[in-house]
Formats: structure tokens, sequence, C-alpha cells
């Protein structure tokens, strides 16, 4: 954790940053409810009889507030999402920017043994007034990240990590698969400039460190959309990235050439899925229906 009281200054390569200083409140003011999780009364089949499980993550640029409006209504999402399903055969999803009625309804539409847990996003202002961000559209719910999972969660928590003082307060939801035995987290991180109070301060850094710190070294696949480019020695905000990221994990397009695709309409990879678990295949869809590609990582969890 940073130090409270003013931004510490950090050094790459010669360079000054300056990351965020969090007191020891703000960093433990996430959300105090925990995450709503719905289920069915019925488990899930257990179909990882081949020792394998695939991760899915997805920006659903579900909030039509958020430049949203022009990739697709809930209807469409839904398909979007049940494709990655079916088609790409993803029994895990780590979800962002989704509606919490809309995940609702698309639980329901996968079948009784699916399982969703969520977490919603607030905002604060300068005074410290918290506020929860709600979907346009009657009926959509509250906006939030998720995990939804074929498989009962268990385990399910959100992970304490530094938010901003002023501004959109994202954060980290982990849960345990239990029948692969397979911790996963879903995290969206905060942009740049994101805290209207103290707007030069960098809160990725920490972010994922805690994370990091959250996951075990090898039964876990965890990512999201990090807002964030890959380590690059000619990016000045490559030392955001903690060690551990590339080197004790491995994300799901690491070592592609000759470089890692990308996962937003911009050209650019945001989104990441890591494991310590062996790799098997890594995809990158086009939903058509959100400025994010979803990234599906398969895993070896036998």
């Amino acid at each position: 954790m940073s130090a409270p009281g003013r931004p510490p200054v950090r050094s790459r390569s010669g360079r000054r940053r300056r990351s965020a200083a969090i007191t020891v409140s703000v960093l433990l003011a996430l959300v105090v409810a925990g995450a709503v999780v719905r289920s069915a009364t019925r488990p899930a089949p257990a179909d990882t009889a081949d020792s394998t499980l695939t991760v899915a993550t997805w920006n659903m640029c579900g909030v039509r507030q958020w430049n949203c409006s022009a990739t697709g209504g809930p209807a469409a999402k839904n398909s979007a999402l049940r494709r990655l399903v079916t088609a790409d055969g993803a029994r895990v999803l780590l979800l962002q920017e989704a509606c919490s009625g809309d995940l609702e309804a698309a639980r329901r539409s996968l079948g009784r043994s699916w399982q969703l847990a969520f977490q919603p996003y607030s905002s604060r202002d300068r005074a410290g007034r918290t506020t929860a961000v709600r979907c346009t559209g009657d009926g959509r719910g509250s906006a939030g990240f998720a995990v939804l999972s074929a498989h009962p969660l268990t385990a399910v928590r959100v992970v304490p990590s530094p938010q901003p003082v002023a501004g959109l307060r994202r954060g980290i939801l982990c849960a345990t698969v239990a029948v692969a035995d397979v911790r996963v987290c879903a995290a969206h991180l905060t942009l740049p400039g994101g805290d209207a109070a103290h707007p030069s301060w960098e809160y990725r850094d920490d972010q994922l460190k805690a994370l990091v710190a959250a996951v075990p070294e090898r039964r876990t696949v965890f990512g999201g959309d990090f807002n964030l480019a890959p380590p690059n020695a000619r990016d000045p905000s490559a030392w955001v990235w903690p060690s551990a990221a590339f080197r004790a994990y491995r994300e799901c397009d690491q070592d592609a050439s000759p470089r890692a695709r990308n996962t937003h309409a911009s050209g650019h990879k945001l989104d990441y899925l890591f494991t310590g678990l062996p790799r098997i295949s890594c995809a990158v869809r086009d939903t058509g229906v959100s400025d994010h590609r979803a990234l599906l990582l398969k895993v070896r969890s036998g």
C-alpha cells in the first residue's frame, strides 16, 4: 500500500512516477456489502471430466450511458454471451460493465445450473457521498462486474483494493469453482485520471498488487479489463505491472508472435487472463456488440 498523506515518487529508468496516496480508510472502503450471488437449487453437471476449464473475460459495454448506446441492446448482448458458452465452451465468464438485470436474465436463459456472483460499481463525489451506478432502461438494475459460472461458486469475496477518493469505484471479485478446484478473480481497474480529486494519482499498480496477492500460486485464472497496455520498454506506464504477473503466472496470449492480439476497438490490448495452470489455447472473439473483444483461455485443471 502506498504511504498515506501524499503520493510517493517512484523511479523507473530515470523517470519519476506518482503512485496513489491511499489512506487505510480509503483502502478498505470498497463496498461493505458482499457480492450478490444468484444460483439455482440444482448444482451444475460436472463437465470437467476431461480435466480442462475454459474461462472468458469480456467487457460487455452494457452501461449505455458510458458511450455504449450504439453497441447493441440487452438481447443482442445476451445472445453474444450465450455464443461464448455454446460455441466457445466457456464455463466461467468474468464480466465487466454489465447490468445486474441483464446478467440475471442471461443466467436464467443458460439453465438452472448456472450461478452468478455480481458486484456493483459505486460513484463517490468530492464530499464523500457514495451512490450506486444504475443502468439506464427499465429492469436493468445496477452496473457492475461479475463472475458467471456453469459450476457452483464458493468462497465468493470482494478483494479490498485502493479506489479513487472521488470518482468511479470498480474493484476485484474472486470465487472458487469448486468442481475444478480453481480460484477465479474478475478485476476492473481504474482509468488514468479516474480520481477527480487527484487526477495525477495512479491506482492500477496497487490494484494489481492486491489482485496478485489474492490468488494462489497455481490453481487460478484471473483477469479482466485492466485499462492498461502490455508492458513495453517504451511505454511510460510499464512500471505499473508487478513482476509476478508475467513470471509467476502466464497470460493467455503471452509469447504470441509478434505481439499479443488487441482486445479493444482502439487497437490496444486492455483485457487479460492469467493462470498458473498449463495453458491449452487462447482465443479472441469479436462479439460485435461491444467495444471490447472477448478473451478465452482454456487450461488443464487436472
